[in-house]
């Protein structure tokens, strides 16, 4: 389901103030047999976050992060999350959406840990991204997860079958050095594999590899009016991407804003453009990140109405 608004604010209560909005790109992926990791998009102007397993807060966030490991978990059991914002007032929003994930069976008196991953590389994605990938681990039983650590410290968490990740919300030029370690069902962690440093582009760039891509733009008439029609590749990050701006003509026109299922592998939109034929306009767009910050704007296009389009 697609939503259209401007600004996408939650009202508040009778001061009229507004109170944070549920959080989106809701994820949760078990880590190992006894852990899930949840993550979700950050939202502006958010003092914390509230994590909830079923109906229980399992723990609160700080307002710089989006992920948490919920541990101590029961091994082969399926599990619900939501994640609440609380603003810098007090005010809690509304629940996300639920996820669901299910932990993997224990493994009995597994005590060998899965091999370092090898044949880590990585680049820079623009001023404020980097792309990470490597080679998979092995282990006697089977690798469920793996960390990203960024100066030793974890930052994020994929699952045992991904080999590759996208990290976002860095500093324009600024070199730093990120790491993967293994992890299996019982909570064994490999050593972590060798050391990638990659400093990010200088500058305003937001990284071109963060925009949507192979974006396209026609026009078709209904009912005696013109529409655009417009296609694209979402962005290829870690994470759901539930948000995109689109700007017509220059100036920002709508958001969207998909609850369910966003799309990941083609998006399509079509909104109203007026009656009158001949009509010129150029639209772009671009995502919102899963850490909370927009990503590049994809290529403009242009497009007359009562022609095809580009």
């Amino acid at each position: 389901m697609l939503a259209l608004c401007c600004g996408c604010a939650v009202p508040g209560g009778e001061d009229g103030e507004r109170m944070p909005g549920a959080p989106t790109g809701v994820t949760a992926e078990a880590g190992s047999a006894t852990s899930v990791h949840v993550m979700w998009n950050a939202l502006a102007g958010v003092g914390s976050y509230e994590v909830y397993r079923g109906t229980t807060k399992v723990d609160d966030v700080p307002d710089s992060a989006h992920m948490l490991d919920v541990v101590r978990l029961t091994p082969s059991t399926a599990y619900v999350f939501t994640v609440r914002a609380r603003d810098e007032e007090g005010r809690l929003g509304p629940p996300s959406r639920e996820v669901r994930a299910t932990t993997p069976a224990a493994v009995a008196a597994d005590r060998s840990a899965p091999t370092a991953p090898g044949g880590a590389t990585g680049r820079a994605a623009g001023s404020r991204a980097v792309q990470l990938s490597w080679t998979a681990a092995t282990d006697d039983r089977k690798v469920v997860s793996y960390d990203i650590l960024q100066g030793g410290v974890k930052i994020h968490s994929v699952g045992g079958a991904q080999t590759a990740t996208v990290v976002t919300g860095l500093r324009p030029g600024t070199r730093y050095s990120f790491t993967v370690r293994a992890r299996d069902a019982a909570d064994n962690l490999s050593p972590a594999g060798a050391a990638v440093r990659l400093t990010t582009a200088p500058g305003g760039d937001e990284g071109r590899d963060t925009a949507p891509a192979d974006f396209r733009l026609t026009t078709h008439r209904a009912d005696g009016a013109y529409y655009l029609d417009l296609a694209w590749v979402p962005p290829r990050v870690d994470g759901v991407v539930t948000e995109y701006q689109i700007q017509l003509d220059g100036r920002p026109a709508t958001s969207l804003v998909w609850g369910g299922t966003p799309p990941r592998d083609k998006a399509t939109h079509s909104f109203y453009a007026g009656r009158e034929a001949g009509a010129g306009h150029r639209v772009r767009l671009r995502a919102r990140l899963p850490d909370g910050t927009w990503g590049a704007f994809s290529a403009e296009r242009a497009v007359t109405t009562g022609s095809g389009g580009r």
